[in-house]
């Protein structure tokens, strides 16, 4: 039953809907009647030309299905740029490079930042798989480019060598999860079937050996359980952390560490569908029209890393770390207080700040090689 509270979508995005689910299902029954729920979220947020992250639906800002801190005030990405600047001081090539820049506004504010104090990076390279992003990213960046004279590309892989600070800004939350339960002492995966013509969840026992490894470690010792164990993200980070000759890599996202994020009490796990601005709990609610995602278990993000040959060089809330890299500072100097920009930005960096908004939830880490400045008010590395 769809959530009352959802607007539904009009006939030109149920059509698109349709086919998405076409899709899926021809995937399902090529695969012998069930995919894994990995292979369903990427379908359908990745799918060449139908999923949510490739095709043209706007995703962010009032019109799209959810709003990113860039997007709230260009004060987060002033205030990530003095960790960023610090970061490129230990560097030669100076080089930011980006993962799913979104609408550009983090480019964009970043960039304007780092141009006050004449410390631009030597290129800033984005790496953005939806072109419909792209294109915006290029109409948001173009300006600033032209004016400042700014090196900003878009690149299709990861370089093999980087001598500079990668970004990732809500990155890690979109890469499909795999989904183990455990019930009455067996092992299965989660993943996707078809019942009377509708996407319906199923389980089979879980074969994959890598998977029960890290199920066995991470879930609590006893009693039912589910919960996502996400291999990909971290072997996403860990090929990152491979290639970072200097420098290292700065991840912001919503999460937890371990022993958090596999507490007893969270035995549902953490997926949740983004629609038009609303959170809602059916990863088969109109395939390609809403997002999905699950929050990072930070531990195994720093483990990758680390395992790949960085170190963990900070880890706090982004509350911390905003605060530390001066965001009240950068606050004070857009107008007076009584003033019309001054009092939209105030509420902007609340919404950053607040325990009960994005200020506890949201995380960032910070991943090096070698010894590099860590901004943030305080270093809770020893929770992960």
């Amino acid at each position: 039953m769809i959530d009352p509270r959802l607007p539904l979508p009009d006939d030109d995005a149920r059509a698109h809907s349709d086919r998405v689910a076409a899709h899926v299902r021809d995937a399902i029954e090529s695969e012998g009647g069930f995919i894994t729920f990995a292979r369903y979220m990427d379908l359908v947020l990745y799918a060449p030309g139908l999923g949510y992250y490739v095709a043209g639906a706007r995703k962010l800002g009032d019109a799209g299905d959810f709003v990113t801190a860039p997007e709230l005030t260009p004060l987060f990405g002033a205030a990530l740029a003095r960790q960023l600047d610090a970061m490129l001081a230990t560097t030669n090539a100076r080089e930011i490079i980006e993962l799913g820049a979104g609408s550009g506004e983090l480019a964009s504010s970043v960039l304007a930042a780092v141009l006050e104090t004449n410390a631009l990076p030597l290129r800033y390279a984005i790496l953005e798989p939806s072109p419909e992003l792209r294109s915006r990213q290029q109409a948001t960046l173009e300006a600033l480019s032209a004016r400042s004279g700014a090196r900003i590309e878009w690149i299709d892989r990861l370089p093999e060598t980087i001598d500079g600070v990668v970004v990732m800004n809500e990155v890690l939350d979109a890469i499909a999860p795999n989904i183990v339960a455990r019930r009455d002492g067996m092992w299965f995966e989660r993943g996707v079937t078809q019942r009377d013509g509708q996407f319906a969840w199923a389980e089979r026992p879980l074969a994959d050996g890598t998977l029960l490894a890290l199920a066995r470690v991470r879930f609590p010792d006893d009693g039912d359980y589910l919960s996502e164990v996400n291999p990909a993200a971290e072997a996403l980070v860990a090929t990152i952390a491979k290639r970072v000759r200097e420098g290292g890599v700065l991840i912001v996202d919503y999460g937890f560490p371990a022993r958090e994020y596999y507490h007893p009490q969270r035995e549902s796990g953490t997926l949740v569908g983004h629609y038009r601005h609303r959170v809602h709990d059916d990863p088969f609610l109109w395939p390609g029209l809403s997002d999905l995602t699950s929050h990072v278990d930070f531990t195994a993000i720093a483990r990758a890393g680390e395992r790949a040959g960085l170190s963990v060089a900070g880890f706090a809330t982004q509350a911390s770390f905003l605060l530390g890299c001066g965001i009240l500072d950068r606050l004070r100097e857009v107008g007076a207080p009584a003033s019309v920009d001054y009092l939209r930005a105030s509420a902007a960096v609340q919404k950053l700040l607040s325990p009960a908004e994005m200020g506890e939830l949201f995380k960032v880490l910070l991943l090096a090689r070698g010894d590099v400045p860590w901004l943030a008010l305080q270093d809770d590395a020893h929770r992960l």
